[in-house]
């Protein structure tokens, strides 16, 4: 089974509608925190011209990929200049921390 990694950075207050849709599709983890840069839109009167935006980090099987980029785009999507990205990397190893067991390896594949 294979894994991807999407990361989405969005408008901060798009934070709960996102979230919203990934629980009702079933999205089985998602980690969220507020973060600050800047990118297309930059806060020109702030001094370091940084913007907060929240930051979604998903890790899931390949298959699903699709469905829950578009779900978050769809959520984030406001029209504006600063809405964000979405990123999605391939996973070469996926561990869980308690048991060290290796997901998202196919039979007879290493890990």
């Amino acid at each position: 089974m294979k894994f991807r990694k999407i990361t989405a950075i969005v408008r901060l207050e798009r934070t709960e509608p996102v979230k919203k849709r990934l629980k009702a599709i079933h999205v089985p983890g998602v980690s969220c925190a507020e973060v600050n840069g800047y990118g297309e839109y930059a806060d020109y009167y702030s001094p370091d011209w940084q913007v907060t935006h929240a930051r979604f980090e998903i890790f899931v099987e390949a298959s699903r990929c699709d469905e829950i980029v578009t779900a978050i785009m769809d959520e984030a999507r406001t029209g504006v200049t600063g809405d964000g990205i979405v990123a999605v990397l391939p996973v070469e190893q996926l561990y869980h921390v308690r048991s060290g067991e290796a997901l998202g390896t196919d039979e007879g594949e290493n890990p």
